[in-house]
């Protein structure tokens, strides 16, 4: 009809007036926590000197070229790829039962699924569904309950101090409980660990009671230096073992359930219920077994020297004059460690910032989380990057940081 087409160009020519004014409307301010994060991120990047540089920070591309590059030294990539959990699946989960000792290994996507499982299986044999733990034991603070919620289990909590359990205290403890589990090391505490003597007394204070002893092994790889004694010895004092493939071995994700063959079968049946027979896993295979064959012959030099960085970072904060600092545990049991500082998280952590953008050195590139009225506490790795730093290094570093720090800040 007449007139349509000059109409139709009018309504069109209004909208593109309109999309123009918007496009030239300035953008909406981002939220300080987004602005802070892409500085984080921008820091690390650029940063010359870190203490640990993992592969959770770095890019997609950084990720899949280090994986093309390195798979090809630990499996045979002409073969056919994985399917629910054979081929490179399987291949890795007998190297995990070999480097542990144990009968058999499964792979399970999470380590919280891995764990439901396992205690479940043992809550069947035992018949009893009370798990006894730590009050800070990773299924008590960060799983919103899926013990109690998805595997209807019940937990009861040994000690909520920033140790592991004693062998009286599991002695002594008035409720009945069929597994005990235990995280080592027990990272919300400060990644302890007991002695050696303490943790075979420790398991026979449980056996004593019937009952079974599951490790929480998510760092376990790093623990044979503080104990002094093999994987396999640490793993034979347990019924099971979980360990992670991420946490320590700089994988993608993953984590596997060792122990007896007629457990990890009856495992495999319930990693199947609960959604875990994942249909092709092989990146995550793939980063896995790299990381058993790069990372964990190296992980006791790290721990050796987060011994190292630790007592620098206390003489630097001393030095500072910085009037209460910590370092938990002052030496430290695995390649990790807290840092305590009486200064406010967002203060702590803009300088942080701020350091590694003006001098390219990044020394605590993790969040500070408040602990108390001007009380904070940052969590500090020690990886193949901190290796090159000296003690010198290090109280240089510190003494940099605590002059960047505001006057008055302090609680």
């Amino acid at each position: 009809m007449p007139g349509t087409r000059p109409a139709r160009h009018g309504i069109i020519h209004r909208m593109s007036e309109t999309a123009t004014a918007q496009d030239e409307q300035p953008a909406e301010p981002l939220p300080a926590e987004e602005r802070m994060r892409r500085r984080r991120a921008d820091a690390y990047r650029q940063a010359t000197r870190v203490l640990a540089r993992t592969g959770l920070r770095a890019s997609l591309r950084e990720r899949l070229a280090g994986l093309r590059e390195a798979a090809p030294e630990v499996y045979d990539l002409d073969e056919p790829s994985d399917l629910y959990g054979n081929g490179v699946v399987e291949a890795l989960e007998r190297r995990v039962a070999a480097l542990l000792g144990t009968e058999a290994a499964a792979f399970f996507p999470t380590g919280t699924m891995a764990q439901q499982v396992a205690l479940r299986c043992w809550a069947a044999r035992t018949g009893s569904p009370t798990v006894a733990l730590h009050a800070l034991a990773h299924p008590e603070v960060h799983e919103r309950d899926a013990l109690r919620e998805v595997a209807g289990l019940r937990t009861v909590r040994v000690t909520g101090e920033p140790r592991l359990p004693t062998a009286q205290e599991i002695r002594d403890f008035a409720e009945p409980f069929g597994t005990l589990m235990l995280e080592l090391p027990l990272r919300d505490a400060g990644f302890v660990l007991p002695s050696w003597e303490e943790l075979t007394e420790l398991v026979e204070a449980a056996r004593e009671r019937d009952a079974v002893v599951h490790f929480d092994g998510a760092r376990l790889w790093e623990s044979t230096v503080r104990f002094g004694r093999s994987l396999p010895e640490i793993a034979d004092l347990a019924d099971s073992v979980y360990v992670s493939f991420y946490k320590s071995l700089d994988g993608i994700g993953g984590a596997a359930l060792a122990g007896p063959r007629s457990l990890v079968e009856e495992a495999r049946t319930w990693r199947h219920r609960y959604g875990g027979m994942v249909f092709q896993q092989f990146p995550t295979a793939l980063a896995a077994l790299i990381g058993l064959e790069r990372e964990l012959p190296r992980l006791p030099d790290y721990v050796r020297h987060a011994r190292v960085v630790a007592a620098a970072l206390r003489e630097g904060f001393a030095g500072a004059g910085v009037p209460w600092a910590r370092v938990h545990p002052e030496e430290p049991h695995t390649h990790q460690f807290q840092v305590w500082l009486p200064y406010d998280a967002d203060v702590l952590l803009e300088t942080a910032v701020r350091q590694a953008e003006e001098t390219n050195t990044y020394l605590f590139t993790g969040f500070w989380g408040t602990k108390g009225p001007g009380l904070s506490m940052t969590e500090v790795t020690v990886a193949a990057t901190g290796l090159e730093w000296t003690a010198e290094d290090v109280r240089a570093a510190v003494a940099d940081f605590a002059g960047r720090l505001p006057k008055g800040a302090r609680s």
